[in-house]
């Protein structure tokens, strides 16, 4: 049974080219024209004659081996939900002919693709390599296929399938790429840096870290006198933030965190910019924790700075997906004062479309920010604004933008009156969310305000 089984995957392997189909077409039409002028029957025989010699030697050299490549897929462990994530496909001609090869990989269903190829010559034992980018939408399990290649030779006439059964199945997380950058920008002097800000800091209110030498630029209400007299050199004590400070995400997981924004979820966003701000915290010593709620309590992660807590909330992230129901605010002030005992910082990650579902929530955010330093995180919706700033060319478009203007003007006031009520409040466009939050850290942190 070996033996047919090999005949008949050989056949399956075997794929005829559009080369090979124009030759044939030629032949075929020369044979056809002989009907009319007998000289040149001859001419068409002798290319049904070559073609088929040239066929033949193509397939000997294509299947006298029984592998004529070898493929390597290399893929990240976890891929980074929203980011370009980097995929290598690394090719090597085992055979002693050059060849031409087409490429096609099984991406996973999820990112919808059916057009992905490559092709490239590749001469006798030479590795190819080659490099794209995926970049998945949603959390989950990324399945990838088999690689499949189409080899010719230089005739190029009939082509070799080989399928390389390499599947493999990636999870997509949290954007761990942005928590990489944003760790890098916050601790770098992050002043050189668009996007994050470097805040002055107001008062003492930090640890004694060191004495050290004066430097242009220090503050000179810092000199410490008797260290200078000592030393007979100026020199100031040196502060750091304090440390083991309690910072919380709350993520709202309702319907109105459903809306999409470049194929991303306003939650997704939330999710991702919770993974970044977590990192920073435990990075600056402080402890971080998460609370996610719709109509019923999700993940609840206690604030703690151990090593393995990053990788926790990672793992809570992962797993929430949006409800579709109403927020219930009056379980989410329950779940804050049964689990957050002591003063914290919180960022409070939601979408108040209307002035109606604000002043709903309103009551419930004003007790958690009377115990706490609450910070409520409103997404801007710009493609309402953009809407709103095109030309309008008819009486309709006239109406419409004037109520998208209403909309955004709208939110606007909510935010006014949230800060009216001392709660702080920023409404932030959805890919600007990391940047404001670690900002808004930042400057917390700075002014000794946690």
């Amino acid at each position: 049974m070996a033996k047919p089984n090999r005949i008949i995957a050989i056949f399956k392997a075997i794929h005829f080219r559009g080369r090979f189909f124009i030759a044939l077409g030629g032949s075929i039409s020369i044979l056809a024209a002989s009907f009319g002028i007998p000289l040149l029957f001859p001419l068409g025989q002798s290319m049904l004659v070559i073609l088929a010699v040239l066929t033949l030697a193509e397939l000997i050299i294509l299947f006298s081996g029984r592998h004529a490549v070898k493929v390597i897929r290399k893929t990240p462990k976890l891929l980074s939900m929203g980011d370009d994530n980097p995929i290598r496909l690394e090719m090597t001609n085992v055979s002693a002919v050059r060849l031409e090869m087409n490429v096609f990989d099984e991406l996973p269903v999820q990112l919808q693709r059916r057009d992905f190829e490559f092709t490239f010559w590749c001469s006798p034992k030479e590795e190819k390599k080659t490099l794209y980018h995926v970049n998945p939408k949603t959390r989950g399990e990324y399945f990838w296929g088999r690689t499949n290649i189409h080899v010719s030779s230089i005739l190029g006439l009939v082509s070799r399938h080989y399928r390389v059964p390499n599947g493999e199945m990636v999870p997509a997380f949290p954007s761990i790429i942005q928590m990489k950058k944003f760790e890098l920008l916050a601790f770098a002097k992050i002043s050189n840096f668009e996007g994050i800000k470097k805040i002055r800091r107001l008062g003492h209110s930090y640890e004694f870290e060191q004495i050290k030498a004066y430097v242009q630029g220090d503050d000179i209400r810092s000199i410490n006198w008797k260290a200078t007299s000592r030393r007979n050199t100026l020199m100031v004590n040196q502060y750091e933030d304090e440390r083991s400070q309690q910072m919380y995400t709350i993520i709202d997981k309702s319907r109105a965190m459903h809306m999409p924004f470049n194929e991303l979820s306003l939650l997704d966003y939330a999710i991702n910019t919770s993974l970044v701000i977590a990192n920073i915290a435990l990075k600056k010593h402080d402890r971080a924790g998460l609370i996610t709620f719709s109509d019923k309590i999700g993940s609840t992660i206690p604030a703690e700075r151990s090593q393995t807590q990053i990788k926790k909330i990672l793992n809570a992230l992962y797993s929430e997906k949006a409800h579709v129901r109403e927020a219930n605010y009056d379980l989410l002030y329950r779940s804050v004062k049964n689990v957050i005992r002591s003063r914290s910082l919180i960022f409070f990650y939601t979408n108040f479309e209307s002035a109606y579902a604000m002043e709903r929530a309103l009551p419930v955010l004003k007790r958690i920010n009377h115990t706490h330093l609450l910070v409520v995180m409103i997404f801007e919706n710009t493609e309402l604004i953009d809407y709103s700033r095109k030309d309008a060319e008819y009486m309709t478009d006239i109406c419409t933008q004037t109520i998208a203007d209403k909309l955004v003007l709208e939110k606007k006031h909510m935010v006014m009156k949230l800060r009216k009520y001392g709660i702080q409040t920023i409404l932030s466009r959805p890919e600007d969310l990391s940047i404001n939050t670690v900002n808004k850290y930042l400057e917390l942190k700075a002014k000794g305000l946690i």
